[in-house]
């Protein structure tokens, strides 16, 4: 988490896979929120990112191909992209 101030950032990873094909490609974001959870940046990212550099990681996999279309998000603990502690 960034501190800029009394405001702190975190990155978040998300991503967007399909539990019923898995032949299917996930799509993945980048985001930036702020401490109350509103997306200050969100970035598309071309392919699976190879350093762990996140504060969080979540996962839709209903299959759906856009953030603003999902109802439910799972976090994943302990993702070997998220940062250690």
């Amino acid at each position: 988490m960034k501190t800029r101030g009394k405001q702190t950032k975190r990155t978040v990873l998300i991503i967007l896979s399909n539990r019923v094909n898995r032949s299917q490609k996930p799509r993945f974001l980048e985001m930036e929120c702020d401490d109350q959870g509103n997306i200050l940046k969100e970035i598309k990212l071309h392919s699976a990112p190879k350093e762990a550099r996140f504060d969080e990681v979540w996962e839709n996999d209903e299959g759906r191909t856009e953030f603003a279309s999902c109802f439910r998000f799972k976090r994943l603990y302990a993702h070997k992209l998220q940062k250690k502690r």
